[in-house]
């Protein structure tokens, strides 16, 4: 089963990195595993994103086709 997290309105993929696995740096697996939603930088209430296991965070390879908004942010 596969575990969820419910958007909260204002939230952002680092904020609910930091809030679910203590670091910002894990937002790129956030991202990874909710690819349908990366069009979305600031987050309304009520949106279900799937949660990486805190255990394969590392593990994770990353593409590295960001969003534009999020490439801009990695300068």
């Amino acid at each position: 089963m596969k575990k969820t997290y419910t958007t909260v309105s204002g939230q952002t993929w680092d904020q609910i990195a930091l809030e679910l696995y203590g670091e910002e740096r894990y937002c790129d697996r956030l991202m990874e595993a909710n690819r349908d939603k990366l069009d979305i930088f600031v987050f309304p209430d009520g949106v279900v994103l799937t949660l990486p296991d805190k255990d394969s965070l590392a593990k994770t390879n990353v593409l590295s086709d960001y969003p534009s908004w999020r490439a801009i942010l990695n300068r």
